[in-house]
């Protein structure tokens, strides 16, 4: 990494925000207050674990690559079951992830924001690319909403495409839409074999990011067994600032 990127692309989950408190139920019971038909007279309990159960057996499908949509799955869930809801599916996207895992300072990892004001700074471009259910509008939404000094150029769902990194397409409509070549961007992600060896597939430098999860450290591979040397393992997003300024000086 010897030359400054003119973006930099970035993870959600595990990468820029976590989601502590994670409670399903929690937000299937928000969306219970919506329900004007139940003739079955299901529980919030039972569709719960209903849903947990189907997307565990999508599992195979989604390790070849496949990503599901969470409106998708929602709508087969209360349509299966006969139930009906009084807001869109869209709007029951929102509600459900909002109460599942609540948007509280708590999700922000440290010092992210100083990263992001920094690059602003710095005039270095920024996007985000992450493997998710929740489709691209919720995620852009919850962005936003959490990180609201920050606007990324884009805001890139696995979901909206159908497919999930490390497919090198993800990475390449991100290029297309920033209009780089791809020494010219970086990727930064929590997950070695889908944002590491998925990025550098597709010609980007990549960073693995390894900060703490809810306080604790994450459990990861030694750094001496990356495939590239050229792969910087970071616990903390001030050490990409000393990286960057690094390269500047």
């Amino acid at each position: 990494m010897k030359q400054k990127p003119k973006m930099i692309l970035f993870d959600y989950g595990g990468t820029l925000l976590c989601e502590p408190g994670w409670d399903m139920l929690r937000g299937e019971r928000a969306l219970f207050e919506h329900v004007i038909t139940n003739p079955h007279h299901y529980t919030p309990e039972e569709l719960s674990s209903w849903e947990k159960n189907y997307f565990q057996s999508l599992q195979p499908v989604r390790d070849l690559g496949a990503e599901p949509t969470e409106i998708q799955m929602l709508r087969l869930k209360y349509e299966l079951h006969g139930i009906k809801l009084d807001i869109s599916y869209e709007e029951a996207e929102f509600i459900f992830w909002d109460h599942t895992a609540p948007m509280t300072a708590d999700c922000i990892y440290t010092n992210v924001c100083e990263l992001l004001s920094f690059l602003k700074e710095s005039g270095i471009r920024t996007g985000v690319i992450s493997n998710i259910g929740w489709t691209g509008a919720a995620l852009q939404r919850r962005i936003n909403t959490l990180l609201p000094e920050h606007h990324f150029e884009f805001i890139l769902a696995s979901s909206d495409y159908g497919l999930r990194k490390p497919d090198p397409r993800l990475f390449q409509i991100a290029l297309e839409k920033a209009n780089l070549k791809p020494e010219n961007v970086w990727f930064c992600g929590d997950t070695y074999d889908k944002d590491v060896e998925g990025a550098k597939e597709a010609g980007l430098s990549a960073v693995f990011y390894q900060g703490l999860t809810n306080g604790h450290a994450r459990q990861t591979r030694p750094i001496q067994t990356l495939n590239n040397k050229d792969v910087p393992v970071i616990t903390d997003w001030k050490d990409l600032i000393e990286i960057l300024k690094n390269i500047e000086s």
